[in-house]
């Protein structure tokens, strides 16, 4: 019928995993495809070590027709608006996040016509499967971002393994949002009563403040 697909491959060249962990690179793909799959249709590569003008070129036929399947890699992530484009199959699904396979499906059914995300993967179970799951049965980005956070698990709070929900003792950032606000408030109350905790009632928060947080706020000043 005319449309276009897209072939997401999560690497560009030939992996250096042996046995069954080896993935098929975009490069591989492309040629697969081109040489064995669709010999009679126009196939083309598009990943980020091309040169910016390749990448333009290789866009610019993709968009006004002239290829007809585009093997990439996550560099079609944002910023790619081909209407014509209905189907997208992505290797080796389990490699990507679920924010990231959100937004690579959000490169089709961006015209009027019925399109298809077939995720690829050979993984049964674990964290993986789920997220591939979830992309299965949402559809909003904002309940995706949720699970997202969710399944990337704990992240440390005050340094650089900012990823995931913080590890908090009490509270969980996804299960108890509305605590979590309702404490946040009432800080901002406390701050600006009294900034430098000098009434007694607030004085007894400092150690407990230097006990928690003194590592990572050596010049805490109080």
């Amino acid at each position: 019928e005319g449309r276009q697909a897209y072939v997401v491959c999560p690497m560009i060249e030939e992996s250096e995993e042996g046995g069954d962990n080896r993935l098929e690179s975009a490069v591989e793909t492309h040629a697969r495809l081109a040489r064995d799959v669709f010999p009679d249709l126009a196939v083309a590569l598009l990943h980020g070590g091309m040169k910016a003008t390749e990448k333009s070129s290789v866009m610019e036929s993709f968009r006004t027709g002239g290829v007809g399947i585009l093997v990439t890699t996550t560099v079609i992530e944002v910023g790619v608006d081909n209407p014509n484009a209905s189907v997208m199959v992505i290797e080796n699904a389990e490699r990507f996040g679920l924010a990231q396979l959100h937004q690579l499906r959000g490169r089709i059914g961006r015209g009027s016509y019925r399109s298809v995300c077939i995720l690829v993967s050979d993984v049964e179970d674990g964290i993986a499967k789920e997220r591939i799951r979830t992309l299965c049965r949402e559809t909003d980005g904002f309940r995706i971002a949720e699970k997202d956070l969710e399944l990337r698990g704990p992240g440390d709070f005050f340094g650089t393994r900012q990823h995931g929900i913080p590890d908090f003792r009490i509270a969980n950032l996804y299960e108890d949002t509305a605590l979590l606000r309702e404490v946040s408030g009432c800080l901002d109350r406390l701050m600006e009563a009294d900034p430098c905790l000098v009434s007694p009632e607030n004085r007894a928060l400092i150690p407990a403040i230097r006990t928690h947080f003194g590592e990572s706020f050596p010049s805490i000043g109080l």
